[in-house]
């Protein structure tokens, strides 16, 4: 699916448009054309610093944004390459610390674009190549690469000899790419393992287990599971000591995505991140659209002041479940706007939610395929929620402010796609930076 990228600054448009060109509305898995185009561009992933390479169904973007805090917070500096983008393009490449500029940006994508003349390449296989060329060329002490899709066939897999990999929750997700058995997309995930380099883990069941670890053997990888050599719990611990866990983004997952950030961290020995800079990274990581609280703007400003308004790009059951969680056993009225894209189980992602009480909104997904309004609130009926259909979040958000009760303030999550996710951020004046 396109990720029909925008921008206002007319030379990255011009660029977003040869991209949407390339292979509109599907992805490919292979390592062949990626390749080829970085051999055409010079190998830049051969001159990028040290690479910290995460895989995973759901909680990559959120290690990647708790190793960058941890790194920053020791004094170093770390490139960031991550997907999709939630308002503009350029959040996927963070050069130093720094979103990447609007010139740069359009420069990079036109040569990575020139340098792939002639060849049938995905949209995330241009966007990775341009990401490794600015990687290459500009200074930093880490490189943090988030994985696209999947993992073995993933073109950030293109990295020969990363620092440390590390592998998050598994769950299932893009079975049209990785299959639908959660054995084959762990094999798919696991296939980032490198030989000599340590593959941090979080525990799985022992068949999922026995996956990982006979690829990990195979590439000669260095696997290190949750509970053998260092766990989690209310603090992490390993052999060098332990390190509190108090991480200030929502939810109880996320305390589980930081111990694997430090996991990795601490199975290196080439950055040097001592301990306050680990304690620290759990308390100043950043990662927009997972539980956030939206602050004042134009769509929070509809809903009556004492309310809250969270956002979420929760979109497959195992994340939808992560988030509910967040929201058991709050003594307040719950509306959940939920739209979701065409290639996504809306039964399985609304399941955690049943018998709460809630009303559910749908609504559309902007400019992207997704189920119809009506459809998923008959799914959300058949469920046991009450639910209807608005225009857009505007609109929900103006019906259930008609409808509150100002003794009872509403909470209000929207849920259901990045997309989504981020035309509400762009709406609030939240754009990520």
């Amino acid at each position: 699916m396109g990720d029909r990228a925008k921008s206002d600054h007319p030379a990255v448009q011009a660029q977003l448009d040869r991209l949407a060109l390339l292979s509109p509305g599907r992805d490919i898995l292979g390592l062949e054309r990626i390749s080829e185009l970085l051999a055409r561009l010079g190998h830049p992933e051969r001159a990028l610093p040290p690479v910290l390479h995460v895989a995973g169904t759901n909680g990559k973007g959120s290690t990647c944004a708790f190793l960058r805090a941890a790194i920053e917070a020791a004094g170093l500096s770390a490139h960031v390459y991550t997907s999709p983008h939630l308002v503009r393009f350029n959040e996927r490449i963070r050069l130093a610390g720094e979103l990447i500029g609007d010139a740069a940006l359009a420069a990079l994508l036109a040569e990575t674009l020139d340098a792939a003349a002639g060849m049938e390449i995905s949209f995330f296989e241009a966007t990775t190549a341009a990401a490794f060329l600015a990687f290459a060329r500009t200074p930093a002490d880490a490189a943090i690469v988030e994985v696209g899709l999947g993992g073995r066939l993933d073109a950030t897999n293109a990295i020969e000899a990363p620092l440390v990999c590390g592998i998050a929750q598994l769950g299932h997700d893009h079975h049209a790419f990785l299959g639908d058995r959660i054995e084959q997309i762990a094999a798919e995930k696991a296939g980032i393992a490198k030989p000599g380099v340590p593959l941090v883990t979080e525990a799985y069941p022992a068949t999922i287990a026995a996956i990982v670890g006979r690829i990990a053997a195979e590439a000669g990888a260095i696997w290190l599971p949750r509970g053998e050599g260092w766990d989690a719990g209310e603090v992490y611990r390993d052999r060098w000591g332990v390190v509190e866990l108090a991480p200030e983004l929502a939810g109880a997952h996320q305390a589980r995505n930081a111990a694997l950030a430090i996991a990795m961290l601490r199975h290196q020995r080439l950055l040097d991140v001592p301990e306050a800079a680990l304690r620290a990274g759990t308390r100043w990581a950043e990662w927009p659209a997972r539980l956030q609280l939206l602050a004042p703007g134009p769509l929070r400003d509809r809903l009556p002041a004492e309310a809250e308004l969270w956002l979420d790009g929760a979109h497959n059951p195992a994340a939808a479940r992560a988030v509910a969680d967040h929201f058991r056993g709050r003594d307040a009225p719950f509306h959940l706007i939920f739209g979701l894209l065409a290639n996504k189980p809306a039964a399985g992602v609304l399941q955690p939610f049943r018998g709460r009480g809630l009303t559910l909104h749908a609504v559309p997904v902007p400019d992207h395929e997704h189920h119809a309004p009506a459809t998923l609130a008959a799914e959300a009926r058949a469920a046991g929620m009450a639910a209807m259909t608005a225009a857009g979040v505007a609109e929900a958000l103006a019906w259930i402010a008609r409808h509150a009760d100002r003794a009872r303030p509403p909470v209000v999550l929207v849920m259901g796609s990045l997309y989504l996710a981020g035309a509400v951020l762009e709406a609030n004046g939240q754009a990520p930076d």
